[in-house]
């Protein structure tokens, strides 16, 4: 009984999905509503489907397929018409390479299809069966344990065809580090849906970013009406929201998507007065969910780990005093420096000083923080960052520094190594600069090579650096904390990301064949346009590792292109590699359009013949569009 249950989710749960796309279309192109398709309604539809067909080949299946010979065909019928049209000639030339009668893969045959081009190593034979139980749909073959090519295109179409580890997806790593040991996904302005100068604020923000895994989000406090604080992007005319519906949400949404911490950036200008309310709601609306002192009541010696802060929110913020002085009862003159963490104008006059529209935007403010929220902020006190060297000899592993894109950059290119050693010790923030009115984002990459963990992007802003961050973070268990390389929080190593060198490392060559591409999804909405279709790979990492090469392209085929072409790449530091796959229409005369990408870690690549599931400018999935490619991955000698 369980091998059908194991079938029947699979087979459902891919082809319902194909089913109902190929009846969705269908519907769509019956213009009279008659449940048949003429000859000419099926052409059609092939053109919104994206397929440039030859009209004597497609006759020619359109009679097979006519079953009833009533010159029309039927829902069944056309899903026999669509079956024909999309036969895989490309995944049957790799089935009778491995199969002796062409018809069926033997147990043996399988097992020599896993280990040779698969490269699967261990219990081959528990797998080879595991597989046939799964995606063989004949009960025949099952029971004579073989596999057709049915079961075939089956596995290779399905999570475990993926060229994404499936073993990956799922929460592997060791959650019990210090939190300074993890990339942390992290936003930028998240209560903004669009610009920063006029767009909207909303909670819906922090709803979409929470429910994307994020972990750290900001908010910007301003004095409100009635005594209440607000939230939007000061000095500007974005629209305004309230502080404490801010926090109902947070307390809502942070653990829908990962039990793992949640810290919420302040970026406070409030009074005094109204920094009491926020810290009143605060602990009323978070209640035990707000972290508001050590976590076993002792003074610590370093950070918890995600583990340990499982369900709790953590406040990211200006401290009166420190850790210790808070649990000693001692505290300092509430008068003291700045309150507001980002200080944008200093950064921005330092990278602009002839812009003159935004440095008076932001005035760096003196004025006092109240008790009650200070004793709010636990583990992630704020503090300005002077230096490295200081940091080293001064600094408490709770403090927290935030960086401009630009700050963290010239630090990245004059001491890399100084950077990575800070990270290994305390948190840092980089956020994007005061000068991205429009919601654009930098490269995150570079601050990961870094081991910066919270790199703060503008989540409402797609685009290759939102890629990049859904890629890194999909592994996992998608839970918004990601393990850094071990290399990156060992303190006694020196790892400098312009020019990486970790002992005894050999590095790695990455092949990639491009083999095909499925069901494209058009992208230019002008009648009969059909797209030219290439494939992109790009490597992110460290600057030694990136590049980018592409196929050729294929003409008027968005529906099966065929490329077969082998794109190669050599890897230094596979840890921190992102490898990401771009489709695009291509476009002699302007800029290519974007189709659909996917990005994920090179450490969670699957080598072998893999399907890559598509996904749209937003990071949603677009079934049933994919790539076919074999990848192989081999040592540099």
């Amino acid at each position: 009984m369980q091998h059908d249950l194991c079938k029947l989710d699979t087979f459902l749960g891919q082809h319902s999905s194909f089913l109902r796309w190929i009846c969705d279309w269908f519907k769509r192109a019956d213009k009279n509503r008659d449940g048949r398709m003429n000859f000419k309604e099926v052409q059609d539809l092939l053109k919104m489907m994206n397929v440039d067909m030859n009209e004597h080949h497609a006759l020619r299946l359109f009679t097979m397929a006519d079953k009833s010979q009533s010159g029309t065909l039927e829902d069944d019928e056309f899903v026999m018409f669509y079956k024909m049209l999309t036969q895989r000639e490309d995944i049957l030339r790799v089935f009778q390479e491995y199969s002796a009668d062409g018809q069926k893969l033997t147990l043996q045959d399988l097992k020599d299809f896993l280990q040779e081009e698969q490269l699967q190593k261990d219990g081959v034979q528990q797998y080879a069966l595991k597989l046939i139980e799964c995606y063989e749909p004949s009960d025949t073959a099952r029971m004579l344990q073989v596999m057709t090519f049915d079961g075939f295109l089956m596995y290779l179409t399905s999570p475990e065809g993926s060229i994404f580890n499936p073993t990956m997806v799922d929460l592997y790593q060791d959650m019990t580090q210090p939190l300074c040991h993890y990339f942390i996904s992290s936003s930028h302005n998240t209560y903004l849906l669009e610009d920063q100068i006029r767009g909207q604020s909303s909670v819906e923000g922090y709803i979409r970013a929470l429910k994307r895994g994020c972990r750290c989000v900001e908010v910007d406090c301003w004095d409100g009406p009635n005594g209440e604080p607000i939230v939007y992007h000061g000095h500007t005319f974005t629209s305004k929201i309230f502080f404490k519906d801010v926090v109902t949400v947070l307390g809502d949404y942070a653990f829908k998507a990962s039990q793992y911490p949640v810290i919420l950036s302040i970026e406070n200008h409030c009074s005094v007065e109204q920094q009491k309310v926020m810290a009143q709601h605060l602990t009323q609306i978070l209640g035990d969910k707000l972290l508001k002192s050590p976590l076993d009541g002792k003074f610590p010696i370093g950070l918890p780990s995600p583990e340990d802060l499982k369900g709790k929110i953590l406040l990211k913020g200006k401290k009166i005093g420190g850790l210790e002085d808070s649990m000693n009862g001692v505290v300092d003159d509430p008068l003291m420096g700045e309150v507001s963490d980002e200080e944008e104008t200093a950064e921005i006059d330092d990278d602009h000083h002839r812009n003159d529209s935004i440095r008076h935007r932001v005035k760096k403010s003196k004025q006092s923080l109240s008790k009650e929220l200070s004793d709010c902020v636990v583990y992630c006190k704020s503090v300005h960052f002077s230096s490295f060297k200081h940091s080293q000899i001064h600094s408490k592993f709770y403090e927290i520094s935030s960086f401009t894109e630009s700050k963290a950059r010239k630090h990245i290119r004059e001491a890399g190594a100084e950077f990575v050693l800070h990270n290994a010790r305390q948190l840092s923030r980089v956020y994007p600069s005061g000068l991205r009115t429009d919601s654009s984002n930098f490269n995150p990459q570079d601050m990961w090579n870094a081991g910066c963990q919270i790199v703060a992007l503008n989540f409402q802003t797609a685009g290759v650096e939102m890629d990049l961050n859904d890629g890194l973070f999909s592994q996992n268990g998608h839970c918004g904390y990601v393990l850094k390389p071990a290399f990156m929080s060992n303190t006694d190593e020196r790892f400098d990301p312009e020019s990486p060198q970790i002992d005894g490392y050999k590095p790695l060559s990455l092949s990639i064949q491009v083999i095909s591409g499925q069901q494209l999804p058009k992208v230019n909405i002008k009648e009969g346009s059909i797209i030219d279709p290439l494939v992109r790979v790009e490597i992110h990492g460290v600057p030694l590792d990136q590049a980018k090469q592409e196929t050729r392209y294929i003409d008027n085929n968005g529906f099966n292109p065929v490329w077969y072409d082998t794109l190669q790449f050599t890897i230094h530091v596979p840890e921190l590699a992102l490898v990401r796959f771009v489709v695009e229409d291509y476009d002699k005369t302007s800029k290519n359009d974007f189709v659909g990408q996917f990005t994920l870690p090179f450490t969670c690549i699957q080598p072998g013949y893999r399907h890559i599931h598509l996904l749209s400018k937003d990071g949603t999935s677009i079934p049933p569009s994919s790539l076919f490619v074999n990848v192989r991955i081999t040592k540099l000698t």
